[in-house]
């Protein structure tokens, strides 16, 4: 069950109204790293979680939250654009100086959703199921949520230094705030899941299923050898085992030879060698 308070976390306030703005706020509410994709990603985690309460709690405490920053954010979004120019925007085709100043407003805030915040990017592709992870491995998908929330902040930070408005900005730090303590949490998450299971995932799989000869081998795919230098090249695998350099790319086998496909294909025909 879940309870609708009419109180936001951050006022969600602008000073001043700013349609170009919202357009780009809608990155980090309808985009692949947006409030949306974590909301319904911990959602969905933490539906599926079973028999691991603690971990359950956690998702679904976060997941909760991410609603209410979606919240936030179309608020904010719906705010910049009050008293959108509109009229100028239709006209911006036939005043190239009016279409220099709005031309960048996203024109589905005007045309789709009145003035308000959309499940989309900031250029209006729509926001996609796809982008989120429920895997039920928790410790893959605390992983996942690790990056979602380090992508997450890294556009948060960005969208911070293009906005001079103090409102707007209120609300980034706020965010900026959250998803500190979110990486935090998934950090601490995965360090005591890989205390107890290992950090390869699955843990369940037994290493027979392998060529453990080549389990800790990098090898060398590029020109040169600069990536021997690092720590992932040599000395102790996080897993216990030995990391080790190949100079060379890995096993070779034959080049694969194709028969030619039936007729009722109507492939390309093989070429004939010339005589």
């Amino acid at each position: 069950m879940f309870y609708h308070r009419k109180e936001l976390q951050n006022p969600a306030m602008p000073d001043a109204p700013d349609p170009l703005f919202a357009k780009k706020l809608q990155e980090i509410l309808g985009g692949q790293y947006g409030e949306i994709s974590v909301a319904m990603q911990y959602l969905f985690q933490g539906f599926n979680t079973r028999g691991n309460e603690k971990y359950k709690d956690l998702i679904m405490d976060t997941g909760t939250e991410e609603i209410g920053h979606v919240e936030m954010i179309a608020t904010m979004i719906a705010r910049l654009l009050d008293d959108a120019p509109v009229k100028d925007q239709e006209d911006a085709a036939q005043n190239p100086v009016i279409g220099a100043i709005l031309g960048g407003m996203n024109p589905q805030h005007a045309i789709v959703s009145g003035l308000g915040a959309m499940p989309v990017n900031s250029t209006g592709v729509p926001w996609n199921a796809g982008y989120i992870v429920a895997s039920g491995n928790l410790l893959a998908d605390f992983r996942a949520n690790l990056n979602a929330e380090s992508q997450g902040r890294l556009q948060v930070a960005r969208l911070y230094e293009m906005t001079d408005d103090r409102g707007v900005k209120d609300m980034l730090s706020f965010l900026l705030t959250r998803d500190t303590m979110h990486q935090n949490q998934w950090i601490a998450a995965i360090r005591e899941l890989e205390s107890q299971e290992g950090v390869i995932v699955p843990s369940t799989a037994p290493p027979e299923l392998e060529k453990q000869e080549m389990s800790h081998v990098l090898y060398n795919f590029s020109a040169g050898e600069e990536s021997s230098l690092g720590s992932w090249a040599s000395g102790p695998a996080p897993d216990g085992a030995e990391f080790q350099y190949a100079a060379e790319p890995g096993p070779v086998t034959e080049k694969p030879v194709l028969k030619p496909a039936p007729a009722y294909t109507h492939n390309t025909l093989p070429e004939t060698p010339l005589k």
